[in-house]
């Protein structure tokens, strides 16, 4: 899948005016994006009204440090895995002021993935004040850019259908 940054932008765009009507902030936690999402949202012009903060958590310490995700977690699951980002996007409601939330996690490539979690393995996490955590795991195929901008697509999509 190869996603436009243009469309990106557009779905960012969507989401910002969704949340404005709300009067609800948007957090996330990123791991293969590096922080694509981040920038994404904040790339549209008044999304300070929006958007309270990303944590970039590509390590197993800083998802540990940052967002509070149990070590047993990581040791039992791993860090890709919708154990760990639903941990994750539980440590972004409990370290924002966000009423939205999305973790993502997963294997961009072009190494290490395995059998059990390949290239193209990513796991969200995703919360709203008052509702239970949810996640979900997806596999999208092509090089690194194109499964991290899938990714950031994927993330922007569901929180649009999160959002009232």
């Amino acid at each position: 899948m190869d996603v436009n940054e243009a469309e990106l932008d557009r779905l960012a765009a969507e989401l910002g005016a969704v949340l404005l009507r709300q009067g609800w902030l948007l957090a996330c936690a990123e791991s293969c994006t590096g922080g694509w999402l981040a920038q994404t949202v904040t790339s549209v012009a008044g999304s300070s009204a929006w958007f309270d903060r990303g944590f970039v958590t590509y390590s197993n310490a800083a998802k540990q440090d940052m967002l509070g995700v149990r070590s047993a977690t990581l040791l039992q699951f791993g860090a890709v895995s919708e154990e760990t980002a639903r941990e994750m996007a539980q440590g972004v409601l409990a370290h924002s002021a966000a009423q939205v939330v999305i973790a993502i996690t997963g294997i961009a490539g072009p190494g290490g993935g395995s059998a059990e979690k390949p290239v193209g393995m990513v796991c969200f996490g995703w919360a709203a004040s008052g509702l239970p955590c949810a996640s979900s795991t997806q596999y999208f195929a092509g090089d690194r850019r194109q499964i991290r901008a899938a990714s950031v697509d994927f993330a922007l999509r569901q929180l649009q259908a999160l959002v009232p």
